[in-house]
C-alpha cells in the first residue's frame, strides 16, 4: 500500500476534479497524505531540518542519553508500555509565541521558524479550504470554527527520535491520533520510522524526499467533518541506526474555540477544545471513541463544555 500524494499545482489545470478527488478520498479512507508543489520555499525547508539538526547535536543529544528515559530503557528486562524514545520540545506560534522561553536556540533557528512558519499557516489554511469544498462546506468553516477570540492555534513539536541502542523494547512514540486539526509534518529525508494504520495493517511511511510535506487530520476534524475525515492512529518505531528528525506544525482549534458537528452525529455536540485536551493528556495513547463518550457525558451532567 503506497500512501497517497498530491499535487496541488494541479488545482489550477485541468486535473482539478481529479486532485479534488484524490484529496477527499485521502481524508476520508486514509486520514494521511503527502503533498507536492505546494507553495513553501524548499531551501526554507531545508534551513529549517539543518538548525533543528544543528540544535540537537549541540545542545540535547548528550543530555538525552543521560536522561532518565535512557536510564530506564537499560535496565528494562522487556519492552516497555509507557516509554517514549523522543528528544522533543514544542513551540507556540499563535496566538502567542512561547519561543523566548528556549533561550539557547540560534538567531538562525528562530528567524528560519518564524519564516517557515508563515507560510505554513498560508498552506494549511489553503488545505483547510479545499476539505471544507469536499465537504459542502463554505470554504472559512474550518477555520471560522477553529478560532477563538484571537484565531485558531498554531504549534510546532520538534522532535528527534535518536539512535537506539534497544529497539526492540521501546516505541520512538507510541500509538495514538492527534487531538487538533490538521498535522503538517516536514520529516526526516534518510531516517526512517513512522508507520499509520491503514485497513488493519501498520504502513511504513518512507522518509520525505522532494520538499514533499506529509500531512494527517486529528480528532477535531473528525467532529467537523461528521466522521467523514477520520483521524488515524499512527506511532513512531525506534531504530538502531539513524537519528530521525521530525518537525510537526499543528493548526488547531484555539482553546476557546467551540467544536460542534450535524446534531444527527453520534458525537458529543458542543464543547471547547481546551476541555478536550485535558482528557486527551491522560488518555492519548488510548483508542478515541472513549473520549467522544467521555465528552458527551460531561454535556448530559450539565457542563456543556463551555469552560
Amino acid at each position: 500500500m503506497e500512501i497517497p500524494m498530491i499535487d496541488l499545482s494541479e488545482l489550477d489545470g485541468e486535473n482539478r476534479s481529479k486532485t479534488m478527488a484524490l484529496l477527499h478520498h485521502s481524508c476520508e479512507k486514509w486520514g494521511c497524505f503527502k503533498i507536492k508543489n505546494h507553495g513553501v520555499d524548499p531551501e526554507l525547508m531545508e534551513k529549517v531540518k539543518h538548525f533543528v539538526n544543528t540544535h540537537y547535536e549541540e545542545n540535547l543529544k548528550a543530555s538525552f542519553y543521560e536522561s532518565e528515559t535512557a536510564k530506564c530503557l537499560e535496565n528494562a528486562n522487556g519492552a516497555t508500555s509507557d516509554l517514549d524514545w523522543e528528544c522533543t520540545f514544542f513551540i507556540w506560534h499563535r496566538p502567542k509565541s512561547n519561543i523566548e522561553d528556549f533561550p539557547n536556540l540560534s538567531n538562525d533557528l528562530r528567524k528560519t521558524m518564524d519564516e517557515y512558519i508563515a507560510q505554513l499557516v498560508k498552506l494549511a489554511e489553503k488545505l483547510s479550504e479545499l476539505m471544507c469544498e469536499n465537504l459542502g462546506l463554505g470554504k472559512d468553516h474550518i477555520k471560522r470554527a477553529f478560532s477563538g477570540k484571537d484565531g485558531p492555534s498554531v504549534g510546532t513539536k520538534v522532535a528527534k527520535y535518536p539512535e537506539c541502542p534497544y529497539p526492540e523494547k521501546v516505541r520512538g512514540l507510541r500509538e495514538h491520533t492527534d487531538a487538533g486539526g490538521i498535522i503538517l509534518l516536514l520529516q526526516d529525508d534518510q531516517v526512517p520510522g513512522l508507520q499509520f494504520l491503514h485497513d488493519g495493517q501498520w504502513v511504513p511511511i518512507p522518509p520525505s524526499t522532494n520538499d514533499t510535506i506529509f500531512v494527517n487530520t486529528g480528532d477535531q476534524l473528525e467532529v467537523l467533518s461528521n466522521g467523514r475525515y477520520k483521524s488515524v492512529w499512527h506511532r513512531v518505531m525506534a531504530v538502531e541506526s539513524g537519528s530521525r528528525l521530525s518537525v510537526a506544525t499543528f493548526y488547531n482549534p484555539a482553546g476557546d474555540a467551540v467544536i460542534s458537528p450535524a446534531p444527527k452525529l453520534l458525537y458529543p455536540e458542543k464543547y471547547t477544545f481546551g476541555e478536550y485536551l485535558k482528557l486527551y493528556a491522560t488518555t492519548k495513547f488510548q483508542e478515541k471513541e472513549p473520549r467522544f463518550e467521555s465528552m458527551k457525558s460531561v454535556m448530559s451532567n450539565g457542563n456543556n463544555g463551555v469552560v
